[in-house]
């Protein structure tokens, strides 16, 4: 597996890799994470994930961090 990159945000972690034939991006907060998956072939240019990750893509990765949190509180506080 291959770094292409790291995207500096204030609220997470966003790191790029490359790995058999996809790329990967990894968003962390805290001890959760988010990573997506995107065929080599369906962009023309890593410069493309970078678009991808746009300001709204990241808005609504931090909302799902937010509701993965409550849910594993959630989870936790059965046991």
């Amino acid at each position: 597996m291959r770094v292409v990159g790291e995207i500096a945000h204030p609220d997470c972690k966003i790191t790029i890799f490359h790995w058999n034939n996809r790329y990967l991006l990894k968003l962390e907060a805290g001890l959760l994470e988010q990573t997506f998956k995107i065929s080599e072939y369906d962009i023309s240019s890593e410069e493309e994930l970078k678009k991808i990750l746009n300001e709204e893509f990241i808005q609504k990765a931090m909302e799902r961090f937010q509701d993965m949190h409550t849910s594993l509180r959630s989870s936790m506080e059965n046991i």
